[in-house]
């Protein structure tokens, strides 16, 4: 059965998309913890993080870093934050998530609802980071 993210990879339901490899999709979390709040998913749908092969597993890790470094450009935080919890939906995904505090990563918090402006303007921002961090490195 196809996932709401599979449904993403394949263009069938909009996201605010802030990178996006061959095989790996970034984009905000529609219902954010913090502003700036990313999920990175591998574009073949597989349930369970730890079912992913050892090389797409440790592929997503990576892409996932070049994401947070962008989130940190664009978001003062202390740190982003991580997690895997992969209960809400049927598809692996990691949370990338600006902190300032430990309650930012708290799940059980009310989430935010941004405006389609604020939520364009941020995955912008995050994408033109993003370039900016991986231009630097080449």
């Amino acid at each position: 059965m196809s996932t709401i993210f599979s449904k993403i990879v394949s263009g069938e339901i909009p996201a605010y998309k802030v990178a996006e490899s061959i095989d790996y999709l970034a984009f905000l979390d529609v219902s954010p913890l913090t502003s700036g709040h990313v999920l990175v998913i591998p574009k073949k749908e597989t349930d369970y993080i730890f079912d992913i092969n050892d090389d797409e597993y440790m592929g997503m890790w990576v892409f996932a870093k070049i994401v947070a470094q962008g989130i940190k450009k664009v978001f003062p935080c202390r740190k982003v934050g991580v997690a895997v919890v992969g209960l809400e939906v049927a598809h692996a995904h990691i949370h990338l998530i600006p902190l300032n505090e430990v309650d930012d990563m708290n799940f059980a918090r009310p989430k935010l609802s941004l405006p389609s402006d604020e939520m364009t303007k941020i995955a912008e921002d995050i994408r033109e980071a993003i370039s900016e961090v991986t231009n630097a490195d080449s």
